[in-house]
């Protein structure tokens, strides 16, 4: 599934960048950056018809973003809840166990203390009570 998800990446970044050219290249009503970038090469390539072309193209591109937008959407949900199902949804690293230090290889560490737990209360023992 990876895979798929990287090559409509590739697609839709290919289609982004053809979409933003198309609107670029279409001529304005002020002639504006339409017409400074290429405006004119555009009536030399297609014809009378520049507008009808571009706009089509433009309308084209627009729904094939939408789309691949949401298909891609749709296929990073499938990949997060499988992930989850297998496990986890974040990767497990492995930590190597530090080696035990043996009091005889390591004089200079400090002994650990220790550690002491105070006695259970015995069931007999039971606080009295000032009537």
């Amino acid at each position: 599934m990876g895979i798929v998800i990287s090559i409509l990446t590739f697609v839709l970044i290919l289609i982004s960048l053809f979409l933003s050219l198309v609107v670029l290249a279409q001529k304005s009503k002020d002639g504006g950056v339409g017409a400074a970038m290429g405006g004119g090469a555009a009536e030399a390539a297609f014809g009378a018809e520049t507008n009808n072309v571009l706009s089509k193209a433009t309308i084209n591109a627009a729904i094939a973003f939408f789309v691949l937008s949401f298909a891609l959407y749709l296929g990073h949900i499938y990949q997060r809840k499988h992930s989850a199902a297998a496990g986890s949804a974040l990767p497990t690293i492995a930590v190597p166990a530090a080696p035990a230090a043996s009091p005889a290889t390591d004089a200079s560490a400090p002994a650990a203390a220790p550690v002491e737990t105070p006695p259970a209360a015995s069931k007999t023992e039971q606080p009295k009570s000032n009537p």
